[in-house]
């Protein structure tokens, strides 16, 4: 090996040395320096507060005892729910003042008890263009056959079921039939959840009187008692900690009706014929479900026009429902 590769050898192997002690020192150095002080962070929380759960309710004018375990834990479950679900039950507080002067009035004209209005409200939030995976529309969650049942037209053109005055007089004949079965109104609300049939074998297999009283599926058995959360919540929201003024509540529509016996060819050109377009025929009347109108049998048809003040938040007049639903500002 010549003077020169020697040379190129040994310093390669100098340096190769150099480098593994240099990193060496560098890793003595890191492991060797005091820690840096781990900062402390004290967690906030915002302060939860569970609902007061009172000792009894009174529903559809019949006292409910809630000194049994399950009944005040069902109750509390559900109203702890609705309390920290801010969303749906601001909406469904925000459209009653929209749609329990409609509904309300019509119950109490069938002689349904005023508490059964909450229905509506759990059923659907108050949305009448709701509809659920099963198929059940409006208000009242009508099932396309149960509407027809109880005199409803249900077709690809109109659907009754989304029209607030006529699916509520529907509903209510649903009610009266099931009272008339059963004799209380929670056994009625059961049923409107898990059928009259199911119902009515469960309280004679089971041997009790009541629904309160009934092991059924969890939905159903929780159903009732939504029902008397929701009440709670209404009859006082503030007590639940929701403020609403009264121009955060949806405002009643006030409607021009013109009757339609004919068959429409197009719910567009007749909407802007009526001064108003598509998209607010169809918003106000949600049972019309195509842009036509066949109408072979010449039955009349009301159809809704807004007034154009309700349409505009500065000209619409405030109204307030429930004085209990607004506090002052």
């Amino acid at each position: 090996m010549n003077n020169n590769k020697k040379l190129f050898l040994y310093s390669s192997v100098g340096l190769t040395f150099l480098a593994l002690v240099a990193s060496s020192e560098r890793i003595a150095a890191v492991t060797s320096a005091p820690e840096a002080p781990v900062e402390t962070q004290t967690a906030e929380f915002s302060t939860v507060v569970n609902p007061s759960i009172p000792s009894s309710v009174t529903f559809a004018g019949k006292k409910v005892d809630l000194d049994p375990t399950h009944m005040w834990e069902r109750l509390d479950r559900e109203l702890t729910a609705m309390t920290y679900t801010h969303g749906n039950t601001l909406l469904g507080i925000k459209r009653a003042n929209r749609y329990f002067p409609i509904l309300a009035p019509i119950l109490k004209k069938n002689g349904i008890p005023s508490d059964m209005i909450y229905l509506a409200v759990i059923e659907s939030t108050l949305n009448p263009r709701a509809l659920s995976p099963a198929k059940a529309g409006g208000l009242w969650q009508l099932m396309p056959a149960t509407g027809k049942e109880y005199g409803l037209e249900v077709n690809e053109d109109v659907d009754e079921r989304y029209d607030p005055v006529k699916a509520t007089e529907a509903a209510s004949r649903y009610l009266k039939n099931a009272y008339a079965k059963y004799g209380n109104w929670e056994s009625v609300a059961a049923s409107y959840n898990g059928g009259m049939a199911r119902i009515s074998k469960e309280l004679g297999s089971q041997q009790v009187d009541s629904a309160y009283d009934l092991y059924l599926s969890d939905e159903t058995m929780r159903y009732i008692f939504r029902m008397l959360a929701m009440k709670l919540i209404m009859e006082n929201p503030s007590a639940y900690g929701f403020n609403l003024t009264a121009d955060q509540l949806y405002q009643p529509i006030e409607y021009k009706v013109v009757e339609v016996n004919t068959p429409v060819d197009d719910w567009a050109a007749w909407a802007k014929k009526q001064g108003i377009d598509y998209l607010t025929l169809r918003e106000h009347n949600p049972w019309i479900r195509s842009k036509t109108l066949p109408n072979k049998s010449g039955k009349t048809y009301k159809v809704s026009i807004p007034i154009r003040d309700s349409l505009s938040r500065s000209r619409q007049k405030v109204k307030v429902y429930n004085p209990a639903w607004v506090v002052a500002g």
